[in-house]
């Protein structure tokens, strides 16, 4: 069943089989003895058996001739090595010879040996360099197929999806039920600004969850790029396209209970998508940040203590414990590179910039409207794009930097990219 299964998917089945039975024993197509690094016999059980024989050693009736054969190898040694020095004799004018026996590493410089020759003989006349890569797929390929395992990790945790996409939706009604319909006055203004902090802080800062999962993932991606599985830019995409679309299911999961349980701006269904949109890339650039430290730091704890006082220096100054005019100059810059900022001016200029948004009204006359309050405060509508424009730059950036530090760990380690020059130049005999 495994060999068909092998076969048909075009799979590699690794197993390890303890004592195996002579019937088992007679379902392997080759076997592979070694000893001490020297290859002893590769070939069929019938074939060892008539070696055993034709070396003087008759296996017992009802014993397996591969246990045989171990417990016989110092006489096989023996055998090659007499059959060995007897060929050498024999053949010691010609200029080959043909060995009985080949160490591992023989075998490997041998091979080495031919595609190097083989890359030597592509190189043409007129050719300065080839820049030859050894990966078997495109990127695009690559991308895709990383993208569906991806996907397929997903699935096979869902146990953690399903936690975390019950958590969403229980934590939108739970806080819908705290803030249930707001007040359309300044107390009730007052309370949405509080409600939006606090989304802020609680989706950005729960993502570090997933820490732990990049983390060896990241592990897995060194072993397999040093390989020439595939590129680090292909992983760094398919990491990015894969987790989209759960994280549009929990921004769903999260709002819909939360923006119609508050109240948020009913003046239609275009606030409550600009309000989706904005949940989601909240989400999006969480992950991008988490990614950016995985990449980056050696292990869990530090990773988790960096990221939490990240995003604890980014709230600061955010814009809603100090405003922008009462930040000090020498800090001002961290209240524009702040992940809070942009979706949290967001957040009200959704909320209040809309001329009906009357927020105090004096012998039934409007005083203090939500649109000319945002305009005092230089929250006008044309910046609601801008700030989306800006956080998709945040993780673009933050996604960047990861890729620049995996493509740096992996370099580190090996690759199997190399570049081929003319004779005149040194050709390198070890991957760059």
């Amino acid at each position: 069943m495994l060999k068909l299964m092998a076969e048909t998917r075009g799979r590699t089945v690794i197993l390890s089989i303890h004592q195996p039975g002579f019937r088992i024993m007679k379902l392997f197509n080759s076997i592979l003895l070694l000893a001490n690094g020297t290859v002893l016999h590769h070939g069929t059980v019938d074939q060892l058996t008539m070696r055993l024989r034709l070396m003087g050693l008759h296996p017992p009736p009802h014993v397996n001739a591969l246990e045989f054969a171990i417990e016989s190898i110092d006489a096989i040694i023996q055998e090659d090595k007499e059959e060995e020095e007897e060929k050498g004799t024999q053949n010691s004018n010609t200029e080959t010879e043909l060995k009985t026996t080949q160490t591992l590493q023989e075998l490997f410089h041998q091979s080495k040996v031919v595609d190097d020759e083989e890359s030597a003989a592509a190189i043409t006349d007129d050719e300065e360099f080839i820049y030859i890569s050894g990966f078997a797929n495109s990127r695009t390929r690559e991308t895709m197929i990383l993208t569906q395992r991806f996907w397929k990790n997903i699935y096979r945790t869902k146990e953690l999806f399903a936690f975390r996409s019950i958590q969403m939706l229980i934590s939108g009604a739970v806080l819908g039920s705290i803030f249930y319909k707001l007040e359309d006055d300044l107390l009730g203004a007052e309370e949405r600004v509080g409600l939006f902090a606090f989304i802020l802080t609680f989706l950005l800062s729960s993502t570090t969850e997933a820490l732990p999962i990049f983390l060896q993932e990241r592990e897995i991606l060194m072993k397999e790029t040093s390989s020439g599985s595939y590129r680090v830019s292909s992983y760094a995409i398919a990491n990015a396209l894969a987790y989209l679309p759960f994280l549009l299911i929990l921004s769903l999961l999260f709002s819909l209970p939360l923006y119609w349980l508050v109240g948020l701006n009913q003046s239609g269904f275009t606030p409550y998508l600009n309000f989706l949109l904005l949940i989601w890339l909240i989400l999006y650039t969480a992950n991008s940040v988490v990614v950016c430290f995985s990449a980056l730091v050696p292990n869990f704890i530090i990773g988790n203590s960096v990221v939490s006082a990240v995003m604890g220096s980014f709230f600061l100054f955010s814009g809603y414990f100090v405003s922008k005019n009462g930040i000090p100059k020498y800090w001002i810059f961290m209240h524009y590179i702040s992940l809070f900022k942009y979706p949290f001016d967001g957040f009200l200029i959704n909320e209040f910039s809309r001329p009906e948004k009357c927020l105090q009204a004096v012998l039934g006359k409007c005083v203090v409207s939500g649109e000319k309050l945002m305009k005092e405060e230089g929250y006008g509508d044309e910046r609601r794009w801008r700030n989306v424009l800006i956080m998709l730059s945040f993780i673009f950036l933050y996604r960047f930097i990861s890729y620049v530090i995996l493509r740096f760990r992996c370099s580190q380690g090996g690759g199997i990219i190399r570049w081929i020059f003319l004779p005149k130049m040194i050709m390198p005999s070890q991957p760059r």
